[in-house]
This record gives structure tokens, C-alpha cells and sequence, in this order.
């Protein structure tokens, strides 16, 4: 009686369960994606033929496996599972866990799989209590992580394990996983093309987001008493979701990075869809205005001033119309900016002024650039034998030296041959022809 009564529980629970556990991978084989990891020669594949566990770091995106293939890891070497979540776990529960650990290797001899859901989020003492159970082997430490393990684990922690990158699943590997949740759990529900297109973008490779929103249609469409789906059924059905957009961590980055490179690259099309899918994923407008503005310094420069003017004036639309409205002048901003010639000049000789002053010692004013507001100052020298440029030909003092004493000739600024930078130039080159003819190199 208790066997029936213990397996219709089972029964009953399964029917229950939210999809996403009812397709869990029981094999290897199963796994949608991340085949860069699981294919044949690959190394979390041979990591599981060599029937050696080892402590690995699982580092990807939501939704993309990585509670799967730890749990898919304890079944394969046969080792009791044990999870911690690092947002709901403390000291007192890592303390239980290793003594669950020991007591099942003393008593069984049986290993233990430690995994830990956002790793990052334990402190480095909390980290740091693992470590001896992971070097004597009383525990297989698996640890999963959103965030760059390069940052956020400890270094003693990270050079006992390896770190496998995951990938988002590609919409041909979301939709091998729609066709399967339609199989084992939609029978009764049909979808056009259009609407399983858009939840597969609603996705956005995360397979568990994917899940979610499935039973969420099946609820919607048996308490509407529909058997076909619609993209129209679609949108009355379920509330606007933004992109997986992560303002915190390497997902933020990664697009920031996308962007500026997109603009430098001089990609117009490139550089409007970063930004937008940016702003569409909840990104700070004005933080997206103030990088802007460090790209028109960075990247655009000189060549063409008036793209830190633009950029700017973006910002100020924006802090005065507000959303939407002003998102279209970061948007023609973005635009100016990646059509813009490319100069990079003032942001190597700032880098390369720096550097040098850094690692220079203090060295004084020249006595004929001082400032002499006094008769004591004037006494001194202060300010005598100043060449003012305005008496001087062209407004040029060729060969006056405005640099300290004894420093010798730099040359940080460079500027290139592209848009008013190239003016620039020649204006700069004739100048040093005047200084050489004057008989003193610039200084």
C-alpha cells in the first residue's frame, strides 16, 4: 500500500512540475546546445568518458544548462548531489553540506557533487571554505556563475577547477527544444510560424525563458478555450518582456563594447542596433549618452570636433524630452559619430602625456612663462624675454620653447591624415618649418 500510495505521489507530482524539470536531460545526449563542450573530442565530453570527475566552473548565461550538466555529471560518476544556492545558502549550510560529504564517503564511499548555483554572489570566506574538502577529495566542486569568474571567484578556488564557457542556445537549438515541449507536453495546442518565431526571440537563447513562457501560453490558451496560437493570441496574452539584458554584468559590457567598436569600425547600422537593443533591454539613456560623448573624444577627436558637440547636445535633448522622444537624438547621435572621420590622435597624446608625466620628476616653470602680477616677480625675471605670439609674424614666436628646461622635444600629438585633422597637420608641419628656420626646434 505504500508503494502504490508513494508512486501515485510521483504521478501526481510530475503532472505538476514546471516543464522546464518535466524535459530536463536525464543523458548526455538529450542536451540541446553547447555543443562546442559536448561534441565528439570535445572536453566536457571527454571529461564524462573518462569516467574521472574533476571540479569545473560553469560560466554562461541563463537558461543555457548549467544545472543540467552538474546534475547530469553526479549521475554519470555516480555520486550523491548536493546543491547550494549562493543567494539563499550561508556558513551554517556549507558547514552541513561537508558533513553530509564526509559522512557519506566515510560510511558508503561514495563522492560527493557540490554544486553551486551563482557562485559569485559567496564572499571570498565563503569561497574559501571549500577548498579543503575539494583538495582531499571529499567533494567535486561544481560551480555555475552569470558573472566572469576572472572577477568574481577567488583565485584559490579557480586554479582548482576549469572553467567551461556556455553559450546561449541559437534559435535552430530553441527551436528543437519548442518542437519537444510541443511533443511531450502541447499535443493539444498548435502554433503558427509567426508566433513560435516570436517566442523564440522572446527567448533570446535562454531555454528556461523559453519554458516559462510555453506553460504560460498553455494556461492562457485552455482558460480561452484555444487550440491554435496566434501571433495576435500572442501579444494579448502575455505582457511585453524585455531582452535578457544583465546591467550589471558581462551581457552590459559586451554590448557597451559592441558599440564603441561599432562606431569606430564606422558601421552606421551596426552602431543604431546596439544602442537600440541597449535601450530596448532597459539601459540607462544617459549612461548610454555619456559613453557617446567618451566615443567622440576617443575615437572621432579632432577630425571632427563638432561630433563632441553633437554628442553632447544628444545628452541635453535627452535630459529635457525624456523617453522615447529623446532617444532619437542619441540615435542621430550614434549615427554622426560612426560616419564620422576616425581620429584617435588626442586620445594617444593625452595617454602618452600621462605616462610620461607619471614617471617625469616635478619640474619648474620656465622663468619667461611665469606670471608676474608683482614688481618683486618682475625683479626676479618672471616673465621677461615672453615673445607674445600676437606681436610676432603670422602670430607665430617661431622657435620660443614653452616646454621646462632640460625636457627636450616631445611629439605626443600626431594628427592624421583624415578630415580637419589633416588641416591640422599641415598647419603644424609649417609651423615647425618656421621653427627651424628661426634656428630653434620647438620645445
Amino acid at each position: 500500500m505504500t508503494d502504490l500510495f508513494a508512486t501515485a505521489t510521483q504521478v501526481h507530482a510530475a503532472a505538476h512540475a514546471p516543464l522546464a524539470e518535466l524535459l530536463r536531460p536525464k543523458h548526455l545526449d538529450e542536451v540541446i546546445g553547447q555543443q562546442h563542450l559536448l561534441g565528439p573530442g570535445k572536453p566536457l565530453r571527454l571529461a564524462f568518458e573518462s569516467k574521472t570527475p574533476h571540479s569545473m566552473i560553469l560560466w554562461g548565461p541563463p537558461g543555457v544548462g548549467k544545472t543540467t550538466l552538474a546534475r547530469l555529471t553526479a549521475d554519470a560518476f555516480d555520486a550523491q548531489f548536493i546543491a547550494l544556492s549562493a543567494v539563499f545558502s550561508g556558513v551554517k549550510d556549507i558547514r552541513e553540506a561537508m558533513q553530509q560529504a564526509e559522512l557519506t564517503l566515510a560510511q558508503h564511499g561514495r563522492r560527493t557533487l557540490l554544486f553551486v548555483d551563482e557562485v559569485h554572489r559567496f564572499n571570498k570566506s565563503q569561497q574559501d571554505a571549500f577548498l579543503p574538502y575539494v583538495e582531499n577529495g571529499t567533494v567535486t566542486f561544481i560551480g555555475a556563475t552569470t558573472e566572469n569568474p576572472s572577477f568574481e571567484v577567488n583565485s584559490a578556488l579557480l586554479s582548482r577547477a576549469a572553467v567551461y564557457v556556455l553559450k546561449s542556445l541559437s534559435e535552430d537549438e530553441l527551436r528543437q527544444l519548442f518542437s519537444r515541449a510541443q511533443a511531450q507536453a502541447f499535443a493539444d495546442i498548435a502554433f503558427d510560424d509567426e508566433a513560435r518565431d516570436r517566442l523564440i526571440g522572446y527567448a533570446d537563447g535562454d531555454a528556461r525563458r523559453l519554458l516559462n513562457v510555453l506553460e504560460q501560453m498553455r494556461t492562457a490558451a485552455h482558460t480561452a478555450k484555444v487550440e491554435r496560437i496566434d501571433a495576435a493570441f500572442l501579444e494579448s496574452a502575455m505582457a511585453r518582456d524585455l531582452r535578457r539584458f544583465d546591467k550589471g554584468g558581462d551581457a552590459f559590457y559586451d554590448q557597451i563594447s559592441a558599440l564603441h567598436k561599432s562606431v569606430r569600425g564606422s558601421h552606421p547600422d551596426a552602431a543604431l542596433y546596439w544602442l537600440v537593443r541597449m535601450l530596448d533591454g532597459g539601459a540607462d539613456p544617459l549612461y548610454m549618452g555619456r559613453r557617446l560623448i567618451r566615443m567622440a573624444s576617443e575615437d572621432v577627436g579632432l577630425a571632427d570636433p563638432r561630433a563632441l558637440r553633437i554628442a553632447l547636445d544628444a545628452v541635453e535633448t535627452y535630459e529635457r524630452l525624456g523617453s522615447p522622444e529623446g532617444e532619437l537624438a542619441l540615435a542621430e547621435a550614434v549615427l554622426y559619430l560612426a560616419v564620422a572621420p576616425k581620429s584617435n590622435a588626442a586620445y594617444m597624446a593625452y595617454n602618452a602625456a600621462r605616462a610620461f608625466i607619471s614617471k617625469d620628476k616635478s619640474r619648474p616653470v620656465p622663468e619667461h612663462l611665469r606670471n608676474a602680477p608683482t614688481k618683486l616677480m618682475k625683479d626676479l625675471g618672471y616673465g621677461s624675454e615672453y615673445r607674445y605670439a600676437h606681436d610676432e609674424p603670422e602670430a607665430y614666436a617661431a622657435g620660443e620653447s614653452y616646454l621646462p628646461e632640460g625636457m627636450g622635444d616631445v611629439s605626443w600629438y600626431e594628427p592624421t591624415p583624415r578630415g580637419l585633422e589633416q588641416k591640422i597637420a599641415d598647419k603644424l608641419a609649417h609651423l615647425r618649418a618656421l621653427d627651424a628656420k628661426a634656428g630653434r626646434s620647438r620645445g
